[in-house]
């Protein structure tokens, strides 16, 4: 044991999922002072299939933050009309955080696609 020195890895010092509510706390927060919200989504088609690989994520007012997702994803966060459909929202006061990952059909979804939207 002589050899041995231990050290500090440092970070928040929080559980798992910490880290995302304090960041929808104050990006989100931002963001919903400008009544605002962003969003990021990547679609790539199935080789051979009708179905596409889904991952996508909004932030920022509650009212608005749906709406800054792709519009082959609005009406299946949250749902079960997929092979996979993984939802997962922070709500924080006024600002909120959904991400999405959808493997399935998704009707009206390009075969490669890279969403960015700030409304």
């Amino acid at each position: 044991m002589a050899g041995k020195r231990w050290r500090s890895r440092g970070g928040w010092g929080c559980l798992p999922g910490c880290g995302t509510l304090i960041f929808v706390f104050l990006a989100g927060g931002l963001l919903s002072l400008f009544n605002a919200a962003c969003g990021l989504a990547v679609s790539v088609g199935v080789p051979f299939m009708q179905s596409n690989v889904t991952l996508a994520g909004s932030l920022g007012t509650k009212a608005k933050t749906t709406e800054a997702l792709p519009g082959y994803t609005r009406e299946r966060v949250a749902g079960n009309q997929n092979f996979i459909n993984q939802t997962g929202t922070v709500t924080v006061g006024p600002a909120e955080g959904i991400g999405v990952l959808i493997v399935g059909a998704q009707p009206g979804a390009p075969s490669v696609d890279l969403y960015i939207v700030l409304r």
